[in-house]
């Protein structure tokens, strides 16, 4: 490059290889209410990415798997619950350096078991309007706020008015 530069041949600088787009890897989220309006959460466990803090369940969805089978297996798998997946509340995007993830966020019934840490630390039934207590990861405050605005269309029938799905 230096000798391309001394001799004023900008087309004998070297060329950087176009990147590769980063692999998208799409995750079921399941966000699971009870029958008293509360959301369902697990801790992270303290090892590994985000270490500690607080999401909705869910995981990786499998080749060729739908959406709702992969939100009823994870659920399964991390929680030992059974549950209803319902409508798609959000779908959101969020990147690292050597990935893309596409959160896919369903409403969930839950109808059976009771929700134990087999893959986190803790789970934890948590009041809406008490998230904001609890650290969550970034593309989370995106899942929170559609959660909010589709209980606020609960509370005014005028705006679409909807039934928990677990009622």
């Amino acid at each position: 490059m230096l000798a391309a530069y001394a001799a004023g041949d900008p087309a004998a600088y070297p060329v950087k290889d176009a990147s590769q787009p980063l692999p998208i890897q799409v995750i079921g989220v399941g966000l699971v209410l009870d029958g008293a309006g509360r959301v369902l959460i697990d801790q992270r466990l303290e090892e590994g990415l985000l270490g500690g803090l607080w999401e909705f369940p869910g995981g990786k969805q499998e080749p060729g798997e739908p959406i709702e089978v992969t939100i009823r297996r994870e659920l399964r798998e991390e929680l030992a619950i059974e549950v209803e997946v319902g409508e798609e509340l959000i779908v959101l995007e969020h990147s690292y350096s050597h990935k893309r993830l596409r959160f896919r966020v369903h409403l969930c019934q839950w109808l059976a078991g009771v929700p134990q840490p087999l893959a986190s630390q803790q789970v934890r039934w948590v009041e809406p309007n008490a998230l904001s207590e609890h650290p969550f990861p970034a593309a989370n405050t995106r899942i929170i706020a559609a959660l909010h605005a589709w209980l606020g269309g609960l509370d005014n029938p005028g705006h679409g008015g909807r039934e928990l799905p677990c009622a």
